[in-house]
């Protein structure tokens, strides 16, 4: 067995009701929240409201940030960070999905850092300070909750990759199945997609370890079993939005120890590029990647198929097709806005935004064999 190290220093607090902690949780952290949100939902659902009450029941005064969209830019956080300082925010609380919180994560982060956020996602400058971040996930697909990736997307040029640094890491992470119960059933058989690819990449990546593998084998199972009968309605049961809620927090944690692969690398030039839902151009372009990329891993991919009805690894690909048909999420490329011409972009931007992803994926491909995969998406 390889040396490895695992490290995720981030307060899980889960339960049905808990999001009713967040003043008393937010306290020992700041006087002044900034609240981010997106522009409706969090105030259509009355979460908005209950979180600013107990953030003030507590004694923290409030101020809002609402302009945070699908796909979060930079210069939206940039927007974020300036309307924290001139507050006088000293804590960031996000209400939402994985764009809201990554959004809040960026702000928190730019609120403490100067320059341009992009020389800190390419590494060209390095920081560990940023706000406090209190996270409360309103969908169970991302898991940014569970760990320090921000996925930021620059409007200049479509690069969309994440800046990644432990300060970004919640202080707490509020995870209440309840809050995840008025998704539209889109919404949630997207972000249940994106989730199980979390923990799809994180057991097969090159770097996957003994940690991440368990956590990853235990949330593949849970979401199997529950996705499709939440999604159809079979089972509504707390029960089983406990299960999906765990499993889409463990992508997130799984993912900042063991990483993601190909399918997240691929996804994000195309959704840098065309601003497509994410969970739509994973559902794209996963099935492609697993049939090119299971020789690499073969014994790990034929338990990822068992566990989703299949047999062996060959027909893991054909597995996760029949779990997209079942949630009404087949897609290619091309139904999503994209084309041929877009493809010899795409694959560079993969290998320049996704090196690690690339890198870390069971079978390591070329720039054109990267380009074949996109065009059988297409």
């Amino acid at each position: 067995m390889n040396q490895f190290t695992y490290f995720l220093p981030v307060n899980i607090v889960f339960g049905c009701g808990r999001v009713a902690e967040v003043g008393a949780l937010t306290a020992p952290y700041g006087k002044k929240a900034l609240i981010v949100t997106g522009r409706s939902s969090a105030k259509k659902s009355g979460l908005y409201d209950h979180v600013k009450n107990s953030l003030a029941e507590a004694g923290i005064d409030s101020v809002l940030f609402d302009q945070v969209s699908q796909n979060p830019l930079t210069t939206t956080v940039e927007e974020g960070a300036r309307l924290a300082t001139e507050q006088g925010c000293d804590v960031v609380v996000a209400i939402g999905g994985g764009s809201i919180m990554d959004g809040a994560k960026g702000i928190a982060f730019l609120a403490c850092n100067d320059g341009d956020i992009n020389d800190y996602i390419f590494n060209r400058k390095q920081s560990d300070h940023a706000l406090p971040l209190i996270l409360i996930p309103t969908t169970c697909g991302t898991g940014s909750e569970g760990n320090g990736f921000a996925v930021l997307t620059n409007p200049e040029n479509g690069d969309k990759k994440s800046l990644r640094c432990s300060a970004i890491i919640a202080k707490a992470s509020i995870v209440d199945p309840e809050c995840m119960q008025t998704m539209p059933k889109k919404v949630l058989a997207s972000v249940g997609f994106d989730a199980l690819c979390h923990c799809i990449e994180a057991y097969t990546s090159k770097i996957a370890q003994p940690f991440s593998d368990a956590l990853s084998l235990y949330a593949i199972e849970a979401i199997a079993e529950n996705l499709v009968n939440l999604y159809t309605g079979a089972d509504t049961s707390t029960e089983a939005w406990e299960k999906i809620t765990i499993a889409s927090t463990i992508g997130g944690m799984v993912i900042n120890t063991a990483g993601v692969t190909l399918a997240h690398g691929m996804e994000h030039p195309a959704s840098g590029l065309k601003d497509i839902v994410h969970g739509q151009g994973l559902a794209a372009l996963t099935p492609a990647v697993i049939e090119a990329s299971y020789p690499g891993a073969p014994e790990k991919f034929a338990r990822i198929s068992k566990l989703l009805g299949g047999t062996d690894a060959a027909d893991c690909a054909a597995q996760v097709k029949a779990l997209l048909q079942k949630l009404d999420l087949t897609c290619t490329l091309g139904e999503l806005g994209l084309s041929e011409s877009d493809v010899p972009w795409m694959a560079e931007n993969c290998m320049k935004v996704s090196a690690a992803s690339v890198a870390n994926n069971p079978v390591v491909f070329t720039q054109e064999q990267i380009a074949d995969i996109y065009r059988k998406a297409l």
